[in-house]
């Protein structure tokens, strides 16, 4: 299990110092701990409860196999970022924020796919019968391709969730996001607006070592996540192999029949699986007794509302119109046919 974060840590990187009282955010107000010498002190066990809830998440996340893209173009966050989020294998933007990354996912893609293009040519010979000129706007044109978009040329698809560092600088970022349902989790500083974010970590924003210690925590969640994800595919690999001799005794027609709807109905389903539904939303449901992809399919637009709704003004905002339809696909087990189906929409909106 990855080690604690603990308050004293987090003393001495630095992650209480806030900015200005001047330039503070009134909404930040239950995170703040006290002003010294015209400075905002972030209240560190806040901190620690924040981060420990941000990572339990995200272990989440990363344990059904799901994209997070970590988004942080300030200089100071850069490197760090970068090196933290290529370690657990998660795509990164730290350059300029591509507008439309989320909500224009398509052409992204497409822009990605010419990368892809351009490396074919120049393994199959076909870049060696361009001209001189040709060849030196191809490569141009590559290297630009690479730096806005390489770290994301495996994102085949919309990310489960975003990681943001310094919410007010990557503020479109965030709005794409909540545009397309997609949970946002986010290291916040005393001059930002909590409220968009699903997931705070109330924290300084500015300073490198800060940066490094959140971030270090945060992916060893994700590599815990992933590392669980991977022993789970090795049992049921070796659940299979085992089970091969059993089948050899064919079991009559009735009994598997009798078998099959129990196993449904004390099974508890991943519904972060359904695009736009985020690890907090899926408690949600759960309180309200929504366990099962087919438990969500009977739900009608109104009532999964009005259950987001009760849970506040946040998850009021929020649009649930296609989340019966694919939890029937789910619950029908046609995965693909769902998989295509999220990959031609934008964030689970039709």
């Amino acid at each position: 299990m990855a080690n604690k974060t603990e308050v004293k840590d987090l003393l001495e990187a630095g992650v209480h110092f806030g900015h200005l009282t001047r330039k503070w955010n009134p909404n930040m107000a239950p995170y703040i701990y006290m002003e010294r010498n015209g400075i905002h002190v972030i209240n560190l066990y806040k901190t620690v409860a924040k981060l420990n809830e941000t990572n339990e998440a995200l272990k989440k996340i990363a344990a059904s196999g799901r994209k997070i893209l970590f988004v942080a173009t300030k200089k100071q966050a850069k490197d760090i970022v970068a090196e933290k989020a290529g370690n657990v294998n998660m795509p990164y933007i730290t350059e300029r924020w591509p507008g439309g990354m989320l909500t224009n996912f398509v052409t992204i893609r497409k822009a990605v796919k010419k990368m892809a293009s351009i490396d074919r040519m120049k393994k199959d010979g076909t870049f060696n019968t361009l001209s001189k000129k040709e060849r030196l706007q191809v490569d141009r044109l590559r290297s630009k391709l690479e730096k806005n978009l390489g770290s994301i040329s495996d994102m085949t698809r919309l990310p489960a969730a975003l990681f943001i560092v310094d919410t007010m600088r990557e503020h479109i970022a965030v709005k794409e996001a909540q545009k397309l349902n997609i949970p946002i989790f986010a290291m916040v500083d005393t001059n930002s607006d909590p409220r968009p974010i699903d997931y705070i970590v109330p924290s300084n924003d500015d300073a490198s070592k800060s940066i490094e210690i959140i971030m270090s925590s945060v992916t060893e969640a994700i590599a815990e996540g992933l590392a669980e994800r991977k022993s789970e595919k090795q049992s049921d690999k070796e659940g299979k192999e085992e089970a091969k001799p059993k089948e050899k005794k064919a079991a009559p027609a009735t009994e598997a029949k009798e078998k099959a709807p129990k196993k449904e109905a004390t099974a508890s389903d991943d519904l972060t699986k359904i695009e736009g539904i985020g690890p907090k939303i899926a408690e949600i449901f759960q309180e309200a007794g929504i366990n099962t992809y087919a438990g969500l399919a009977e739900k009608s637009e109104d009532d999964l509302k009005g259950i987001l709704s009760e849970s506040g003004p946040s998850y009021a905002s929020k649009n649930p119109a296609s989340w019966p339809k694919q939890a029937k696909m789910a619950a029908d087990g046609k995965w693909e046919e769902l998989q295509e189906w999220q990959d031609s929409v934008k964030g689970g909106v039709e």
